[in-house]
């Protein structure tokens, strides 16, 4: 325990890389696939990427859990702000890996109609700069703990720090609340790892507070107030017994928060603005709002194109139907799956070479197009093939117009593209 005292960053990495290495060893035994020492080598070269998704964020916790203790028995862990700082940096970005590539989480508000299995964003867009807000503030509250020594602090700003933690971790219990089913798909076990960042934030808020009312406590105070206005006198012995600090930042919250509100309103944001947040949203545990319902196009990349670019690029025509799900079509779509269909009437085994290798390489490249400009482009390069595919109707079809025309309308022999 010593030498985690004196070298927490070492301790954190040693700790990661060891039981990233043991589970992934363990895992490629049970599989069964590979013998000890092949296992043992893979797992060598497993642990990084083990470690850095999986152990990381529970040894970040259990690295605070252990200079909560420490604090409360008045040591502490020296250098236990680095560990602060990458938990603050790596849980960001952890999550918001989590809700983009494994919930599919987009930056839509509930009024926009998405696509398959996305998901409208949490926080409604208007309200986002109240929600920046208070996370900065509580984040600036933090700083002013842990960087500014007791003495050069009054105990108002000690309280008012506080008071912006408090807020901070509120909201983002709020936010974890939002993100956070309760019925869960039990095969989805990271979001479990949605809990650590705010777990983590209330140790580092307990370990600051108790660190600056050790301070305070410590310190010798010159007590030179003028007995003979009684009110100041009690009021100087409530706000300088610190074991009354966190207790006081609890009434403190509220006009802090109403301070923000109003400095808010002059940048256009609503009153209301800290509850829309979380209301005005759709898909999600504290949303009032019900959004259009998803339009599905299939994963291969026409059928993304069609759907996913922007209107004056791609021109969608209208909708179809495609496997009993509605899609969205547009002409070059239509003339694409007009030109499969007379190759398979025509030429049936040339049909199923290139059903197989559009299968093969269309849905990777259609997982790749998730952006608007990215659609665009794609749309772009295909037309050449278009142009072909239109040549090749017009001189094998009687009515190829017709053909093209009827394409996801429910009437055609295959609809595969």
């Amino acid at each position: 325990m010593s030498f985690i005292k004196k070298h927490p960053m070492w301790s954190l990495v040693a700790a990661s890389l060891f039981f990233s290495v043991a589970l992934s060893f363990i895992y490629l035994l049970i599989s069964g696939r590979d013998n000890p020492i092949v296992a043992f080598g893979k797992s060598i070269v497993l642990s990084p990427f083990a470690g850095a998704l999986f152990i990381l964020p529970l040894s970040l916790m259990i690295m605070e859990i252990l200079g909560l203790a420490y604090e409360s028995n008045g040591s502490e862990i020296k250098g236990m702000y680095i560990v602060d700082l990458i938990v603050l940096f790596l849980g960001i970005i952890y999550e918001r890996a989590y809700l983009e590539f494994v919930k599919n989480v987009t930056n839509s508000d509930w009024q926009e109609q998405l696509h398959n299995s996305e998901r409208h964003t949490p926080i409604y867009s208007k309200a986002g700069l109240t929600v920046f807000m208070v996370f900065l503030i509580a984040i600036i509250g933090y700083f002013v703990l842990q960087y500014i020594h007791i003495e050069k602090l009054p105990p108002l700003v000690v309280v008012f720090s506080i008071s912006a933690m408090y807020l901070g971790i509120i909201q983002l219990i709020v936010f974890t609340i939002q993100v956070f089913n309760l019925n869960f798909d039990p095969s989805d076990c990271l979001i479990l790892y949605l809990l650590i960042l705010p777990i983590c934030c209330i140790l580092i808020a307990a370990r600051t507070i108790q660190r600056k009312i050790h301070e305070w406590n410590t310190m010798k105070m010159e007590m030179s107030k003028i007995n003979k206005k009684p009110i100041l006198t009690i009021s100087q012995k409530i706000i300088e017994n610190a074991r009354l600090w966190p207790a006081i930042a609890i009434a403190f919250m509220f006009p802090l928060l109403g301070i923000i509100i109003m400095v808010l309103v002059v940048f256009g944001q609503a009153p209301d603005s800290v509850i829309k947040a979380w209301t005005e949203t759709s898909d999600w545990v504290l949303s009032q709002r019900q959004a259009p319902p998803n339009v599905y196009y299939d994963e291969h990349y026409l059928c993304t194109v069609a759907a996913g670019g922007h209107r004056r690029v791609v021109k969608p025509i209208r909708k179809g139907v495609r496997h009993g799900h509605e899609v969205i079509v547009n002409r070059q779509l239509c003339i694409a799956n007009a030109f499969e269909e007379v190759i398979q009437e025509k030429t049936p085994r040339f049909h199923k070479a290139l059903r197989n290798f559009y299968d093969k390489y269309g849905f990777p490249i259609a997982k790749l197009i998730r952006k608007k400009w990215q659609a665009d482009i794609v749309y772009i390069i295909m037309k050449p093939l278009e142009w072909i595919f239109l040549l090749v109707l017009y001189s094998t079809d009687v009515h190829p117009e017709n053909r093209i025309v009827v394409q996801y309308m429910g009437k055609t022999k295959s609809s595969k593209l």
